[in-house]
């Protein structure tokens, strides 16, 4: 698979990926947007293809990059792009109010995907010294069939997971913008509502799962619920075992207890969850760009929304 990440800028430490060219962490919206090599502009241009020497008209418009003249999709004409401008100035109103600060800016997918993420100035402390951060993540996209995406996401400091929400939770902490309309801000800011409220629920949600303890063999049957097994029929058979864990429920089993982070809450439902986090995050995939983009936009996305729900599932049967 070819590499994610096309161009990106970071603030701060080195995020949990690796990756990006360090600046400054004082940078406004649009100064982040610069330094991350995003500053380009999308063109609509009606989109034609070659039929028998005749150019013929496909009834839709290509979505072209300034810079390069490179066409990122091939949209319908009711489609309202948003400019990577319009995107990175949602955030000016909380950075000049001194409410988050830009952390990390990039493109990806050779510029299909363009995002940005700001950390909020808000942060608690879980279970003696488990601090978790919240920031705001701006991805604006390029690309047929991709909706506008703005959304909190938690990390986790000890060991730079990016944790998810459970279903319930999602639908208060993040909001979805189809380009078929006409993207406003204002309202997108209402929706997501106050950052430290939020916060202050997902906190709620750690406390609860670091209160209930797993017993092994219920963590197992978790594992093998986030990760399931093959279909082969001979291993189905076999009675469910560590043995029979598929390979990525055995790496959550592996790394419970050296994770970062694995002294607090231990053999909680929260430590079982982060075992998990830590995988999809520092284990999976081929490279830490795919890991990147699997993990905030992909299938590892949707696996760490699941493997909360059912941590949440498994703590309450506790």
């Amino acid at each position: 698979m070819a590499h994610q990440v096309e161009t990106m800028a970071y603030a701060g430490e080195v995020p949990w990926h690796g990756l990006g060219v360090p600046v400054s962490n004082d940078l406004t919206p649009v100064q982040m947007m610069e330094k991350a090599g995003v500053d380009w502009s999308v063109q609509e241009c009606e989109s034609f293809v070659d039929f028998n020497g005749e150019r013929i008209s496909t009834g839709q418009k290509a979505l072209v990059r300034s810079t390069d003249g490179r066409v990122l999709t091939n949209v319908g004409k009711d489609w309202n792009p948003v400019q990577n401008e319009q995107a990175f100035e949602f955030f000016s109103e909380y950075v000049y109010a001194g409410d988050m600060e830009m952390h990390t800016a990039g493109s990806l997918k050779d510029g299909q995907m363009v995002w940005a993420l700001a950390k909020v100035k808000d942060s608690f402390d879980l279970f003696g010294g488990d601090t978790v951060e919240s920031y705001l993540l701006f991805s604006n996209p390029h690309q047929y069939g991709k909706s506008i995406d703005v959304r909190f996401t938690p990390i986790r400091v000890v060991c730079n997971n990016t944790l998810s929400l459970s279903l319930s939770m999602q639908a208060e902490r993040q909001v979805k913008v189809g380009h078929r309309v006409e993207f406003n801000p204002g309202e997108v800011k209402e929706a997501l509502g106050i950052a430290s409220e939020k916060l202050a629920t997902y906190r709620e949600m750690a406390e609860y799962l670091g209160s209930k303890r797993f017993s092994m063999d219920k963590l197992i049957e978790y594992y093998n619920t986030v990760y399931p097994r093959t279909s082969d029929k001979r291993v189905q058979d076999k009675k469910l075992s560590v043995e029979t864990l598929s390979r990525n429920a055995k790496e959550c089993l592996n790394v419970l207890e050296s994770q970062p982070g694995a002294e607090f809450a231990e053999g909680s439902w929260w430590q079982a969850y982060n075992s998990v986090t830590f995988v999809t995050d520092h284990v999976q995939g081929r490279n830490a760009d795919n890991r990147l983009y699997s993990s905030w936009f992909g299938g590892n996305q949707t696996r760490k929304k699941n493997a909360l729900e059912t941590a949440i599932e498994f703590a309450e049967a506790a």
